[in-house]
């Protein structure tokens, strides 16, 4: 609860802005920039990402901004907090889902519910730092690009065995899908009007934003900046989740593991057939019943992988006709 006394010190500060971002509105030579900030159990970080990211937007100049933070199903202050800040600082929104339906459901809430001419997204956790904004700006205002991303160079903080696993992943699912999802291009981006209505328009329950960003296009100029350690709190990914977001991405926008099943049964094929014809050229004929117990636990082993990645294709198609909502709104504050 220290942390929600500590936001009153920012009362002061925001005394000119206490008419709210409607005011904002009616001048109409200034940009809308709407900040999508994800949040899950970030009672320690988000005053300090509140302040942070405050004094960033004061940089940009022709640009008047509004937060909306998702709370996803908190189960500490979180939700607490974003009241406490939507009630001092009308620039501040937020949403709080029944539950925890995931970062992506959170991602497309803020999405839905962003009325700026530009759209970000950013952790509350300040491991996107909040000084690129400008820059950001910047590049999609005076360039020519519909989005500008942070490149993350670097993996510092994250243990060893994490950053082999998300750099295997990244090189797997970005020779599968044929999409630009490499290690580095994260979530982290500001985008047009244009591109973010682009994303709205898709619809479906299975979403993985990464790959929701590359499929619909757009030019984008990437903007390397070095890893951090969290503000404060703990990381909410661990190796199991981080798996299943993996599965997640791969069967999302690749058919590639049901075409390798079709490959490996030709394979097999010839195998047993190559395996048959050099038992009967050599004239010993096919013998052993170990080998034929373990050549009938590998086939079977291998038959039920296959039917299993088929059976991934078919849950999601079942998850997708059964139209559910991809998140729930319990409350909402500032809008």
């Amino acid at each position: 609860m220290d942390k929600l006394m500590e936001l009153d010190n920012r009362k002061k500060e925001l005394s000119n802005n206490r008419q709210g971002i409607s005011d904002n509105k009616l001048e109409i030579s200034k940009d809308l920039i709407s900040i999508i900030v994800p949040c899950y159990n970030e009672e320690e970080a988000l005053p300090a990402f509140y302040r942070a990211a405050s004094d960033a937007v004061k940089e940009i100049e022709g640009a008047d901004c509004e937060f909306i933070f998702i709370d996803d199903g908190s189960r500490d202050h979180t939700a607490d907090i974003l009241q406490r800040l939507s009630a001092m600082d009308g620039r501040c929104r937020y949403l709080s889902f029944s539950r925890n339906f995931g970062k992506e459901a959170a991602m497309y809430a803020g999405l839905q519910n962003a009325s700026g001419d530009y759209c970000v997204f950013m952790d509350a956790d300040l491991q996107h730092p909040p000084e690129l904004l400008k820059e950001m700006y910047r590049v999609v205002k005076t360039e020519g690009y519909d989005c500008c991303a942070g490149l993350r160079e670097d993996r510092t903080g994250e243990n060893h065995m994490r950053t082999v696993l998300s750099r295997t992943f990244y090189h797997i699912i970005g020779r599968i899908c044929r999409l630009d999802m490499g290690d580095g291009k994260g979530d982290f981006r500001m985008i047009s009007r244009a591109m973010a209505d682009s994303i709205l328009e898709l619809k479906e329950y299975n979403r993985y934003m990464k790959g929701i960003f590359s499929f619909v296009g757009y030019d984008t100029k990437w903007i390397p900046f070095h890893n951090v350690e969290r503000s404060a709190g703990a990381s909410k990914w661990n190796i199991r989740s981080l798996f299943r977001y993996a599965i997640d991405g791969i069967f999302s926008f690749s058919s590639a593991p049901a075409s390798l099943s079709g490959a490996t049964g030709v394979l097999l094929l010839l195998i047993s057939a190559l395996v048959g014809i050099c038992s009967l050229v050599s004239g010993r004929g096919l013998t052993g019943i170990p080998l034929l117990i373990c050549l009938l636990f590998l086939l079977n082993g291998i038959q039920m992988f296959f039917i299993s990645i088929l059976g991934q294709y078919m849950s999601r198609d079942y998850m997708e006709s059964k139209k559910r909502p991809v998140y729930i709104i319990k409350k909402r504050g500032g809008f």
